[in-house]
This record gives structure tokens, sequence and C-alpha cells, in this order.
């Protein structure tokens, strides 16, 4: 596998931690100290299918490729308005493509999970290219009169490329099951039959429990696919880690001694995005011109579930 273009789009609307502190019980310094997050962007007129239709198309473009020239688009997607067709579908629609299209959802490590199906797809010869877009909007999940959760999240898509290359040097991914620390349950419509409690709400999180499952995976999946790659964190250009907060990551960055520099963050900007945040970190080091041929990435995700995930990239797209 290797990543041939990227892409992102985020909502027009950016909301601060001071405009937050006018409708609840919070202020800029307390989310700052705990998050690292200054803003992020809410979706407000936008449709989630807008913004992954556009992220979609910056991906192909900036990867020369057309849309009947794809043959998979696999669309990482935590919850949105439609529950059928899949967003991969819609977005497929709107673009002009008539390749299988199909969602995942593994919470915020669904972009790495799709980096490993694509991988799998053009190994057995069944792709040349492929599509993976991250759309969330966790946004409209979250009590927005709790503080403890919605100032955690923005909203946003990315999208990536993929062809047949050998860039993916190892990669993990892994679930254990544990749908009490984190989980968000939709309402169904009601029927004749249905006897208990629908019991659902907006999203629960346990935030030490979450911090701790998130350190210790993340720990583990990166040493292992660094030992799987047989390199080093000597050999590391950067950590593109899942951007849910900004003590998380510095205890990564801490652990792995790894230099400022080569941890790149965008979490204050535009808060938790979900699995839609590495591929927008991807695509502002690509856009920005931080990305060279042989450098050596090393991502790594967490999300409910429990998932987590994480793998090694040579990056070796061309530039334009």
């Amino acid at each position: 596998m290797r990543i041939i273009g990227t892409g992102s789009q985020l909502p027009k609307k950016l909301v601060t931690n001071d405009q937050l502190a006018h409708f609840i019980d919070t202020s800029d310094e307390w989310i700052r100290e705990r998050t690292g997050i200054e803003q992020r962007h809410v979706m407000t007129n936008e449709t989630l299918e807008d913004l992954a239709i556009a992220a979609a198309k910056n991906a192909m473009d900036d990867a020369g490729v057309l849309s009947t020239q794809l043959d998979y688009i696999i669309c990482s997607n935590m919850v949105n308005e439609y529950v059928v067709p899949s967003m991969a579908s819609i977005v497929g629609g709107h673009i002009g493509s008539q390749c299988p299209a199909y969602d995942l959802n593994a919470a915020c490590t669904g972009f790495l999970y799709a980096l490993d199906m694509a991988d799998v797809l053009l190994k057995a010869g069944r792709a040349e290219y492929i599509l993976i877009i991250s759309a969330e909007e966790p946004s409209r999940i979250v009590d927005w009169n709790d503080r403890s959760t919605c100032v955690l999240f923005g909203d946003g898509a990315a999208a990536v490329v993929v062809t047949k290359g050998n860039s993916l040097r190892s990669i993990k991914v892994s679930s254990k099951s544990d749908k009490s620390v984190l989980y968000y349950r939709r309402p169904l419509e009601p029927t004749p039959f249905i006897i208990r409690d629908k019991n659902t709400g907006p999203l629960c999180m346990n935030g030490k429990e979450v911090f701790k499952s998130a350190v210790s995976s993340s720990l583990r999946d990166m040493q292992y696919v660094l030992d799987k790659a047989e390199i080093t964190k000597d050999d590391v250009t950067y950590y593109v880690l899942h951007q849910a907060n900004l003590r998380i990551i510095d205890f990564i960055r801490s652990h792995f001694e790894a230099k400022q520099e080569q941890i790149p963050i965008n979490v204050n900007k535009y808060g938790n995005t979900s699995s839609a945040s590495i591929p927008l970190l991807l695509d502002e080091l690509n856009r920005d011109g931080k990305l060279r041929k042989g450098d050596i990435l090393v991502l790594s995700a967490f999300g409910a579930g429990f998932t987590s995930a994480a793998c090694v990239i040579e990056w070796n797209k061309s530039a334009n």
C-alpha cells in the first residue's frame, strides 16, 4: 500500500473555548490545561456528506486519480444522519464512481482499520486505487451541557487515495470488548414487541479509564509495529498520533523520547475529530510540504470498543 493523495474539509463554524464559556460552566484556561484544545470546528448548515465529498475530491485531485478509476471506497464513520445507504455509497454517487463502497466503524481508530483493509485488497489484486474517507460529526452525539465531554470534540472529514506499493512497513489492529468506558446508544424506532427501556442518551465517557487505556494500548501497539518493521525510534521522522488530548500525546512523546518537532499536533485547532484526526494531520503535513520521500511515520490511534491500532509507513508519495 502507498498513499498517493490526501485531502480534508472542515465545517465553516469555528467555536473557541471562550465562546463555550458563554453557555456552559467552563473557561479557556480549564479546557486548555486538561486537553490542550483552544478551538474546534462544528457543523451548522453543512451536512457530513458535504464534508466527506469535498475531502474525497481534494484527495483525488492531489493523487491525480479520477472517480472512474476507483476500485473501492471505504468510509470510516462513527455516526451520521443516514443508517442506510452508507456514507461511502453516498459519496460515490456524488463523485460519479460505480465501485463497491462501504462504511466501517472502529470509532477513533477507523482510519487505521481502513488502511489495513485497503492493504489486503491491494495485495490480493482486487484493486488498483482505493479511496479512504474518515468523516465524523461527534458534536452531534454529546451533551452540550456536559463540560466533561462537549469541549473535547470537533467535526471534520479527511481522505486519502492509496494504490499498490511497499510503504506500509507494519501494522497492528486490535479490539478488546469493553463498552462501559466510552459509548453512545442511538435511539431506534419503537415496535409493538419491544418491552425493555430504550436506554439511549448522549455520549458517555469515563475519562480516567479512557486515558489509561489510550496510553497503554498506544505504547504497546507502537512498540510492536516498530519491532515488526525492524526499525528503532531513532529512525522515526514523525509520530502521527490520534488528536484526542494533548496530555496523552505528551505522555507518548516522553516515553519515546521524541523531539517536539517529531510530534505534529492540531488538537489545539480542531479538538478530537474521531477517526478523521490522523488523516487531517497527514493532509496538513502533506500540503505544508513537511513530508519527504523516505520519511518514516508511526501512526497510532485508540477509540471506543476499546479499539486500538498502529502502523509504520514509509512516505513515498510523489511531489505534485
